[in-house]
């Protein structure tokens, strides 16, 4: 037999467990007060918004003005299915040619990607024009490259060198660690077809 402190909580309270399961009855003033609290609190609940529902249709009523035959509501269920029309088809797609930016990608961007690469490309392999007035002209990379490597950058005066610090050493970059471009995984794809 196991022991039980009883409601008082002063002695414990012999329990008999021969029977396997519990024998005293469940206290059902508690489930009763927790239900009947439920209730009560969803009926107020559900009045509250009722009545906050009916003022905000009021509020709306009094700064619509009075229904009249252009504020009707129309359920338009009851038009059905409209019939496809090649005219409005012809029109829409129209509209969409000329729609505004932003337009919404119809791809996943890719080839959007590669297209700016491709105008990239353009601009960095063959001569161009800078400006209208032809007075300046962007030459390929590799050429410019060529040339830098030939005459070097233009160095800035220096000012007054500071002395590092104790143990600090010059960095040296003996190569270039990247060129600064790398092709998209469906670029490359692209090419390889």
């Amino acid at each position: 037999m196991h022991t039980h402190s009883n409601r008082d909580g002063n002695e414990p309270e012999q329990v008999d467990t021969s029977a396997g399961f519990e024998q005293s009855d469940v206290r059902v003033g508690g489930i009763v007060v927790f239900i009947t609290s439920m209730a009560i609190f969803v009926a107020v609940v559900a009045l509250v918004a009722w009545g906050i529902g009916k003022g905000l249709n009021a509020y709306m009523a009094k700064t619509d003005g009075k229904p009249n035959r252009w504020s009707k509501t129309v359920d338009v269920r009851e038009l059905g299915n409209m019939p496809t029309s090649p005219d409005l088809q012809n029109k829409m797609a129209e509209l969409t040619q000329t729609f505004p930016t932003p337009r919404v990608q119809t791809d996943d961007g890719n080839q959007d990607v590669a297209d700016l690469h491709a105008r990239e490309d353009l601009l960095l392999e063959n001569y161009t024009w800078v400006d209208a007035a032809h007075s300046k002209v962007r030459i390929p990379i590799e050429q410019a490259m060529q040339l830098v490597a030939q005459r070097g950058l233009p160095v800035a005066t220096t000012a007054a060198a500071e002395t590092p610090l104790t143990g600090a050493s010059q960095p040296r970059v003996t190569a270039p660690l990247t060129n600064g471009f790398a092709r998209t995984a469906y670029e490359q794809d692209e090419t390889q077809k």
